[in-house]
């Protein structure tokens, strides 16, 4: 049967428009993974009326209410690739919070313990991950009603001008009552300058913690010198923030591990060649680091230009296979490194 050549040209356009519209949905669903993966569905709720307000200036939305997740939290855990000190953490922190619950429906006196947790670590290090997990944790053994995560930093808690910044806080406060309320990079609160309401942030939170003991959990996280700095800088810090848990760099190889989840997830194949070259491209990274490397975010923008140069190569070629369509070659890696 003969084919009008004008016909098939047309349709092999139609392909390839296709395959470059799957591509960028594939960038845009990896988007999605915050840190290492996870299934994060994460809705955009803001926001008290002093974010409200920003967002009518064009300014960006600084706090992300993170609904509880869905499934076991403890199989969400055992699934993170590295993290081990970090699991072990959390299991020990679950495993002390249900005996104890134990021991109060008994009848039992417990010592007093404080919820709140101290976050330190690098960038990309799973820590806005396991910060659900745990909120997600408190949640089933009966601690928080919610387990939501509300997340936020300085600009969802300090306002530029006089009388901002304690309804700001509260309102945040507010948003995350039955749930944990996860504040990145804290020790910027404390970072002076000329009309700085840091402390006034501080103050007020510390006040809601204590006057909604029973119904908020607070996460502070950050780089470990800073995060240190940040809680001795106040006795109501000292006093309500006990307990650290720190998060490492991923080695090379748990680099490489998150690559091939992402290739996994979005259902994608790594050439035998394109393999062996990213793995010492990773160990070069590693090696070479400073303190703002990314970690697993880094190797997720690797991966978004992977395969933006994947789609690259393929828009010049007609007639595409499933193979062709899923596989990343060499030249794909290198041009994204």
């Amino acid at each position: 049967m003969n084919i009008d050549p004008k016909l098939s040209r047309n349709i092999g356009i139609g392909c390839l428009v296709v395959f470059v519209l799957m591509a960028i949905l594939t960038i845009v669903a990896v988007a999605t993974d915050d840190e290492i993966g996870n299934k994060d569905e994460t809705e955009n709720v803001i926001e008290p009326n002093a974010q409200k307000d920003a967002e009518a200036n064009g300014e960006k939305k600084d706090v992300t209410v993170n609904q509880p997740l869905e499934g076991n939290p403890y199989e969400e855990l055992n699934e993170l690739i590295g993290l081990e000190s970090v699991k072990q953490e959390v299991r020990t922190l679950a495993n002390f919070a249900r005996i104890q619950k134990m021991r109060a429906d008994k009848g039992l006196k417990n010592p007093k313990m404080s919820y709140h947790l101290v976050f330190t670590g690098s960038p990309g290090t799973g820590k806005t991950t396991v910060a659900r997990i745990v909120a997600r944790i408190y949640k089933d053994l009966g601690i928080l009603k919610k387990g939501h995560l509300v997340e936020t930093d300085r600009s969802g808690l300090v306002g530029k001008y006089v009388g901002q910044t304690a309804p700001k806080t509260n309102a945040i406060v507010d948003s995350a009552l039955n749930g944990v309320l996860f504040i990145d990079e804290a020790y910027a609160l404390t970072q002076k300058g000329d009309q700085d309401y840091g402390d006034e942030a501080i103050s007020t939170l510390l006040k809601r913690m204590e006057d909604d003991r029973d119904r908020l959990v607070v996460i502070v996280a950050g780089y470990p010198n800073e995060m240190k700095r940040f809680i001795d800088s106040n006795p109501g810090l000292q006093s309500r923030f006990n307990k650290y848990i720190n998060f490492p760099d991923y080695t090379p190889q748990e680099l490489f591990d998150i690559y091939k989840m992402y290739l996994r997830k979005n259902e994608y194949t790594l050439a035998p060649d394109a393999a062996a070259y990213l793995r010492e491209a990773l160990e070069r990274v590693v090696k070479n680091k400073d303190r703002n490397f990314g970690n697993a975010r880094y190797v997720r923008n690797v991966f978004e230009k992977t395969i933006e140069h994947q789609a690259n190569r393929l828009s010049r070629q007609r007639d595409l296979d499933k193979n062709a369509l899923t596989e990343i070659t060499l030249d794909d890696v290198k041009k994204a490194l």
